[in-house]
């Protein structure tokens, strides 16, 4: 029995599945460069044309993206992420802020008491950081900081699911982050360093935990309310 020879359309296929996978299991992350051609085209053992329609295909349902000057890169890691930013993009910031206030108060409640010793080096380092760029009103940095300051906590829940699930809307996250503190002038940093946030987690109280979630993301939400309805 002869075997019949792959076709142009079933191999520009199996080099998608292969890019996806490679996306999907996290060899490569949201924001890195993929590989160049020539090393893709020998991995794969396909034509640069072929590799190209299979990296075309990724960048049409929005897993990849290409840019002049930059290269091709990582745009989402799975189709749910991108229905998820997807989903995120077209809500106001306003509901964005509701996201964050359901997901931080069961994560701060979770992380209280599941919280290991190096959850807690991570989230202190993250506090610093903010307190550094606070120091030097920095405001781009803090906000770095202060979203990897969330970060740190969403892992110290130790639940894969919601982690990928934060991790997923982190920029929109981020740009909720960023909008409502440029929307306080002057900044009032020491309120938006989560030190009680902190403490909380570290003394393993899940419901101060809690009330610290609720009281600096109901004040986000007053300040935001404020702006629209001036």
């Amino acid at each position: 029995m002869s075997i019949q020879k792959a076709s142009r359309s079933t191999l520009v296929g199996q080099v998608t599945a292969q890019l996806e996978h490679m996306i999907e299991s996290g060899q490569w992350q949201i924001g890195e460069k993929i590989p160049a051609e020539p090393e893709l085209m020998d991995r794969f053992d396909v034509s640069r044309n072929t590799l190209r329609e299979g990296i075309q295909a990724l960048v049409h349902v929005g897993l990849l993206e290409t840019r002049q000057g930059i290269g091709t890169t990582v745009k989402a890691n799975s189709n749910f992420a991108l229905a998820l930013a997807k989903k995120v993009q077209k809500s106001n910031l306003y509901e964005t802020l509701e996201v964050r206030l359901g997901l931080e108060r069961e994560a701060a409640q979770l992380a209280a008491g599941k919280r290991t010793a190096e959850d807690l080096q991570h989230m202190e380092a993250c506090l610093e950081l903010c307190k550094e760029a606070a120091q030097s009103h920095e405001v781009g940095r803090f906000i770095e900081a202060d979203t990897a300051f969330h970060k740190s906590v969403v892992k110290a829940t130790h639940n894969t699911m919601f982690i990928e699930m934060y991790e997923h809307i982190t920029d929109a996250l981020q740009r909720s982050v960023d909008e409502v503190l440029r929307i306080r002038n002057p900044i009032n940093y020491e309120n938006e360093i989560h030190t009680n946030l902190f403490q909380a987690i570290q003394a393993g109280d899940s419901q101060l935990a809690l009330d610290s979630v609720n009281h600096y993301l109901e004040d986000a939400k007053k300040s935001l309310s404020h702006l629209i309805n001036e």
